[in-house]
C-alpha cells in the first residue's frame, strides 16, 4: 500500500534549513541580534538589538529550526508504517538509514577539508571585523587531517556527535540514532493500549538530551494515527488549531541567548527555559499544520517544496559557504561599501552560491545514497 506523500512537511523542512542558514550569517556578521551588546552591532540606533528581542527573530531562530526538522523527521520516519502495519517499511528504512546520511556528509566534509588546507576560511579576520569573535572565530581553526576528515564523515558524527569539520554535524547522530530508537518504539511498542505510560517515561529520561524532539516527533505521529473519535474532534476543532498555531509561533520565537527578555513579550515567563521553550512551540505549530488546510496550501508553495527538496544538502553546505566565501566578501567589501551595503549583497551571493550547490550536491551527491540503498536492499533482498 502506497502512502501519500505530505509534501507540506518537506515545505516546513525547506523552512527551518533557511532559517538555520540564515540563523548562521546573522551570528557571524550582525552579532548584535543574537547577544544584545552595542559594540556587535551594525544598524543605526543598534536596531540590531531591537529586532533580536522582536517576534523578527524567529527567521533567524536557529535553535527552533532545528527542533522543527527533528520533530518533522521523527513524525515521517514511522508514518508509512502507521498507516499500513507493515513492520517491513521500518526493517527497510533501518537498514538503508546510514546510506543514506552518509555520502552527502562525506562529500562535504572533503571538501570542507581541502579549503582548510588551501586556507581559504576566512572566519576569524571576519569576525574581528563584525565583531562576532565570540561565536565565528573558533571553527575550523585546526591543521586538518584527512584520516581525521573521514572518521567524521564515517562514523564519529553518527555515533558520538563529532562536528570538527562541518559545525552542524552534530545533529546527524540525533537524526541517525535517534530514528532507530523510532523504529524500535513503533516496531515493538505502538500497538500496546498502555503504551502512553512508557513514553511519558522515555520522554522524561531524554528530557535533558537532543533526542526529545525526534522522539516527540514520533509520539506526534501515533497519536495523529490513533483511532480515537474524540482525538478527530479536537483535531478538526479550527479555534483550538488557531490556539495552537499562536501559541507556537510566541514560543517559537523565543531569542536562543538565554537572556535579556525583560520588557520583550516573553517576559511575562516565570522561568528561561529556551529549549523546552522552542520544543513546546514547536510541537504546537506542527500540529496546527497537520489539522489547518489554509497552512498545508501555505507550505505547499513551490518555493518551500524546492528548498524542502534540496534542504539536507543545504544544511550541510551553508556554513562552509558562510566561512569562506560570505567571510571573505566581508573582508574585500565592507570598507569600500560600507558595512550593511557590503552585508546585503554579502546575504544575496552566499545564498545563491549555497542553494548552487545545494542543487548541485541532490542532482550528483545525493543518488550516491539511492544508489547504495539500492545495494543494501538486493543483498538483504538474496538473503
Amino acid at each position: 500500500m502506497e502512502t501519500k506523500k505530505l509534501a507540506y512537511l518537506d515545505g516546513l523542512k525547506g523552512l527551518g534549513c533557511v532559517i538555520v542558514f540564515l540563523t548562521h550569517f546573522v551570528y557571524a556578521f550582525y552579532y548584535g541580534m543574537y547577544q544584545f551588546q552595542p559594540e556587535s552591532c551594525h544598524l543605526p540606533g543598534n536596531l540590531d538589538i531591537a529586532v533580536g528581542k522582536s517576534p523578527l527573530n524567529l527567521f533567524f531562530n536557529g535553535n527552533t529550526a532545528v527542533r522543527l526538522f527533528l520533530v518533522i523527521s521523527g513524525y515521517l520516519l514511522c508514518r508509512g508504517y502507521f498507516l499500513t502495519g507493515d513492520k517491513n517499511r521500518l526493517v527497510r528504512s533501518a537498514e538503508k538509514r546510514y546510506l543514506r546520511l552518509m555520502p552527502a556528509v562525506l562529500v562535504v566534509n572533503a571538501v570542507i577539508c581541502v579549503c582548510m588546507k588551501l586556507g581559504l576560511y576566512y572566519n576569524t579576520p571576519a569576525a574581528a571585523a563584525a565583531g562576532s569573535e565570540a561565536w565565528f572565530a573558533g571553527f575550523n581553526a585546526f591543521a586538518p587531517s584527512f584520516l581525521g576528515m573521514l572518521q567524521e564523515s564515517l562514523y564519529g558524527c553518527f555515533l558520538f556527535g563529532i562536528n570538527r569539520y562541518n559545525g552542524v554535524l552534530w545533529t546527524i547522530q540525533i537524526l541517525f540514532l535517534g530514528a532507530y530508537l523510532d523504529y524500535a518504539l513503533a516496531a515493538f511498542v505502538s500497538r500496546f493500549r498502555f503504551r502512553w505510560l512508557l513514553y511519558a517515561v522515555l520522554g522524561a529520561a531524554l528530557l535533558r538530551t537532543d533526542f526529545l524532539s525526534i522522539f516527540l516527533g514520533y509520539v506526534l505521529c501515533d497519536f495523529m494515527h490513533t483511532d480515537w473519535p474524540w482525538r478527530k474532534r479536537l483535531c478538526g476543532c479550527r479555534p483550538l488549531n488557531g490556539c495552537l498555531l499562536a501559541a507556537g509561533l510566541y514560543f517559537m520565537s523565543y531569542p536562543s541567548s538565554g537572556f535579556g527578555y525583560e520588557g520583550t513579550i516573553w517576559g511575562i515567563l516565570p522561568m528561561v527555559l529556551v529549549n523546552y521553550y522552542h520544543i513546546f512551540g514547536v510541537l504546537c505549530f506542527v500540529t496546527a499544520v497537520l489539522n489547518l488546510e489554509p497552512l498545508q496550501r501555505f507550505f505547499s508553495m513551490r518555493g518551500f517544496l524546492y528548498m524542502g527538496r534540496i534542504s539536507y544538502s543545504l544544511y550541510l553546505i551553508h556554513f562552509l559557504v558562510t566561512a569562506t566565501f560570505g567571510a571573505w566578501f566581508l573582508l574585500a567589501f565592507h570598507e569600500r561599501l560600507g558595512y550593511n551595503m557590503a552585508s546585503l549583497l554579502n546575504l544575496v551571493l552566499t545564498g545563491g552560491i549555497t542553494v548552487l550547490l545545494s542543487e548541485l550536491s541532490f542532482r550528483y551527491v545525493e543518488p550516491l545514497s539511492r544508489k547504495g540503498e539500492v545495494l543494501i536492499g538486493r543483498i538483504f533482498g538474496a538473503e
